[in-house]
């Protein structure tokens, strides 16, 4: 059956391959919404759904699998930091604390869907404010929700993960596999394979 991963994330993309499936990207063009009373799972899982359904719509046939991910401290959640400033703000925040990574998934097939979020919980050395420019100038924080990236430079700012890393780069891999299989998923052939 044809899988198609409603995102345009290259992390995202990289753990799919990474887990060796043949699958299409489509990127969701739904608008991220978050409603203010809604728990830090809740929103991940409905705005996951929300880009699973939308791509869904134009391919009836297909298994798709949308995600979302924010990152969240002291009940708040940290978007994508939209200037070099507030970028600052959130690592400035984040230096020697724990926060909270949610990681929503919906994987909607012809007959069957299923929702989940994960939650993992990282830890943060303190980062002098030096460390924190230098690595806003690198401008891998501009596209990733908490103003880092654990799968690139960002990784050594990380004391402590407890919980599921590959969930932190935006799709818990291992779950999302078992969950497709409980939908009855086969990885259709290719060509010269």
């Amino acid at each position: 059956m044809k899988l198609i991963l409603a995102s345009s994330s290259p992390r995202r993309k990289q753990l799919l391959n990474m887990a060796g499936l043949h699958f299409d990207t489509l990127a969701s063009e739904i608008d991220e919404h978050i409603q203010a009373n809604q728990k830090p799972e809740e929103m991940v899982q409905s705005l996951a759904y929300q880009k699973a359904k939308e791509v869904q719509r134009k391919h009836r046939d297909a298994y798709v699998i949308g995600a979302d991910t924010i990152v969240v401290h002291e009940g708040q959640a940290l978007g994508k930091p939209k200037t070099k400033q507030e970028a600052f703000e959130m690592l400035n925040r984040l230096s020697g604390q724990t926060h909270e990574v949610f990681t929503g998934v919906a994987i909607l097939s012809p007959e069957k869907e299923t929702v989940f979020a994960e939650r993992t919980a990282v830890t943060f050395w303190d980062m002098t404010k030096e460390e924190i420019w230098e690595y806003i100038e690198t401008g891998e924080p501009m596209d990733k929700a908490g103003a880092y990236g654990i799968q690139g430079k960002g990784a050594l700012f990380v004391k402590q993960i407890v919980g599921d890393y590959f969930s932190v780069v935006g799709l818990p891999l291992s779950r999302t596999i078992r969950e497709l299989k409980k939908l009855d998923w086969k990885q259709e052939e290719r060509n010269g394979e």
